[in-house]
């Protein structure tokens, strides 16, 4: 893959449309806008191909979607290629989003990420010899709150350490879906405990 994590040229799909229900769920989004301002919808449409398309998102989809909102295909590029939330390659079936800024490395996170590469066997950007996980750093996930904290697929996971993680990680291999937001008995965003 390069630098930028693109898939190759041989597993590009030639086309893509927007099944169905994610055409359906398109217009509902375009809609929210004034036709002047239908660029706006580019982030959320981004997001229903890489759904559609197994958790990345090929080339054809940026250019339709360029097509679809009538800009520069270089200017869907740009948010695609900015924002740590798409994936322009095939990842793992669960991604690992590690949260290492700030507020999470004051809080830990240097053992969160530790207890996710020992426990995957992985390092940032790869996926697991089986495919069921990628692991990836990320910038703020908002919830500084409750740092630290990853996101795995759509669910935050916060107030962690290194054996909450892992329990985490364990869960999911074994195809449980765990308990998501703080995992240290807190509420919400309520205060800690001392």
């Amino acid at each position: 893959m390069s630098g930028l994590d693109i898939a190759p040229d041989e597993m590009q799909p030639k086309a893509f449309a927007f099944d169905a229900e994610h055409d359906a769920r398109a217009n509902v989004i375009i809609a929210k806008y004034p036709d002047i301002k239908k660029q706006s919808a580019v982030m959320p449409l981004l997001d229903l191909a890489q759904r559609q398309h197994g958790g990345w998102i090929p080339r054809a989809a940026i250019e339709m979607i360029a097509d679809r909102l009538e800009m520069p295909s270089i200017r869907v590029w740009e948010v695609a290629t900015f924002y740590t939330m798409y994936f322009l390659a095939p990842k793992g079936q669960h991604k690992v989003q590690v949260c290492t800024t700030t507020p999470c490395w004051l809080r830990g996170s240097d053992d969160v990420v530790k207890a996710c590469k020992d426990h995957l066997g992985i390092g940032f950007g790869q996926v697991t010899e089986d495919g069921k996980f990628s692991l990836h750093e990320v910038e703020c996930l908002g919830a500084c709150v409750n740092a630290p904290m990853i996101q795995i697929d759509d669910d935050y996971y916060e107030d962690l350490d290194a054996a909450s993680t892992t329990r985490i990680l364990e869960a999911f291999a074994k195809g449980e879906t765990p308990e998501h937001g703080p995992q240290n008995g807190r509420r919400g965003s309520e205060p800690a405990k001392a």
